[in-house]
């Protein structure tokens, strides 16, 4: 019967040498060493609550009712646990429906995801402080590497993405994902615009969402483009700024919100020609809105253990996908 890793349930071991005449075990998934004596039944009880603490909305209170053991010897067990997180294991794989994006936590710390749609996997993650071109093109590069071939990448349109990934996978397709493009619209141009102008293109950026046809992406793009042609001396209209002496535009809410439309034409509807492209990264979101709801329950932790405490909330994902 082949041994099973009692940290992450993996099959992929091997024998390890021994220790005081004990046979020692190494997973290949999560790196743990281990005996085949009973310590490795208790440590998987044990682990049973971090992994709880983790993934479930599970506090210290209810960890010691249900455990039975103190909050300093929960405290300590968890402590070994994040002091060596798992390292991510790329899969090689063809085709890759990449959705890019990060989110940001409170310290500045800024997580970047690289998820393979196909198979719901995390393929690689950085902490970083911000979405830098360097990093992310290092990334790429590193996927590349491992065999991970790209077919199309959808992501929010950072200049740092799209340069990144025209770079390393000049032949990926790209796709803007329509859910923050509308977003950023409306940002701009408020739920309740004053203009009537802007009340307009708020309606025609809302329907972004809604193409599912060659047909309709057409109409949309003709409509849009008469409108703009129609209003385009008012919408790029400048005055003068009294406080900084210089140009700009009188109506920069409704400029920047066209701007933006128009910016993200060239990779909005790359979904139309390809049912398989992701046009959203929603599934990211609910990744991000997940582990940020499991952060906020355990505030109190360190930067260093925030980090870790991400690292095994992404490993413990990866292994439901498997």
């Amino acid at each position: 019967m082949p041994k099973i890793c009692p940290v992450c349930e993996s099959k992929s071991v091997i024998k390890k040498g021994k220790r005081k005449g004990k046979q020692r075990y190494h997973c290949m998934d999560c790196f743990h060493n281990f005996t085949g004596q009973n310590q490795g039944v208790s440590y998987h009880n044990q682990f049973v609550w971090f992994k709880k603490w983790i993934m479930e909305r599970q506090v210290y209170k209810y960890l010691i009712r249900d455990s039975g053991m103190s909050q300093s010897t929960i405290q300590r067990l968890f402590n070994s646990y994040l002091a060596s997180p798992p390292k991510n294991i790329i899969r090689s794989k063809s085709n890759v429906h990449l959705l890019i994006d990060a989110t940001y936590f409170t310290n500045g710390l800024c997580l970047v995801l690289y998820y393979d749609c196909d198979i719901q996997y995390v393929q690689l993650f950085r902490h970083t402080s911000k979405e830098k071109y360097k990093e992310i093109k290092e990334d790429l590069d590193n996927l590349k590497k491992m065999g991970v071939e790209v077919y199309s990448v959808t992501c929010d349109g950072h200049k740092s993405i799209l340069n990144a990934v025209k770079r390393v996978y000049p032949g990926a397709i790209i796709q803007r994902c329509v859910v923050h493009v509308k977003r950023q619209a409306g940002s701009w141009l408020g739920r309740y615009p004053k203009l009537q102008l802007s009340r307009e293109l708020l309606f025609i950026s809302n329907q972004v969402t809604k193409l599912n046809t060659m047909d309709e992406v057409n109409n949309w793009l003709v409509y849009f483009y008469k409108w703009y042609e129609k209003n385009e001396a008012f919408i790029n209209e400048q005055s003068l700024s009294e406080s900084t002496a210089r140009m700009w535009y009188t109506h920069k809410n409704l400029h920047a919100a066209c701007i933006h439309l128009i910016n993200a034409l060239p990779h909005l509807f790359s979904y139309i020609n390809d049912v398989e492209i992701p046009r959203t990264t929603n599934e990211l979101e609910g990744y991000f809105t997940h582990l940020k709801e499991k952060l906020t329950l355990h505030r109190g932790l360190r930067f260093d253990k925030k980090k870790s405490f991400i690292k095994w909330y992404l490993h413990f994902k990866n292994n439901k996908a498997k």
